[in-house]
């Protein structure tokens, strides 16, 4: 009994120990939402007028690759094509973390002020069950609507990425037709000079 007891000992330090590192998790995911949220609504409003920062800069990365006339530049161009859809794809893995994080710290900052609370009870200690009563619901609440929050923004952050994809997709198909049009054009110009030179011989 004595060793079951100072196991039990030992879980309730170790779980009263995390609920300092939880609710600083979790102050840290508000900022972090609100942050997010921030540039999400600056996003909206760009794409609201037409604008997508990630097309642009992949437009303009494109033309500078054409502009050096490499030989390779096709294979380049698929190239920077996949990175940037990485790149992209990889930005929606901090919302999703967020849809994870949140409802588990919010579940443990309800849990651990929990058996607070009912040890409090347990010494009729009634105010200093009250207190861990409102610090539990408070944190599962935050917990969730940081969930929730982060849920919505990376449903619509992912018809964003496809219509993205989608437009540098044609804007690479776009780009490897003209410069194939060209190569074309400036092979067959070649051939007319060499076919004018041998009938003048």
């Amino acid at each position: 009994m004595n060793i079951l007891a100072g196991l039990e000992t030992f879980l309730y330090v170790i779980s009263s120990a995390l609920f300092f590192p939880v609710v600083a998790g979790l102050v840290l995911l508000v900022f972090w939402m609100v942050i997010s949220f921030g540039g999400f609504l600056r996003e909206y409003m760009e794409r609201r007028q037409g604008n997508s920062f990630v097309v642009n800069k992949y437009q303009k990365d494109v033309e500078a690759e054409v502009f050096t006339g490499s030989p390779t530049v096709d294979i380049t161009i698929e190239r920077l094509l996949q990175s940037t859809e990485l790149e992209i794809i990889k930005s929606l893995d901090k919302v999703r973390f967020a849809i994870r994080v949140g409802p588990a710290l919010g579940l443990m900052g309800t849990l651990i002020p929990m058996g607070i609370a009912l040890s409090a009870m347990a010494q009729g200690d009634m105010p200093k069950m009250a207190g861990s009563m409102v610090t539990a619901f408070t944190t599962v609440v935050v917990g969730l609507a940081c969930s929730v929050l982060a849920y919505l923004m990376s449903t619509v952050k992912e018809k964003w990425l496809r219509a993205d994809i989608r437009e540098m997709e044609y804007i690479t198909e776009l780009t490897l037709r003209r410069s194939n049009l060209k190569g074309r054009d400036s092979m067959l110009e070649v051939e007319d000079e060499i076919s004018e030179k041998t009938e003048t011989i």
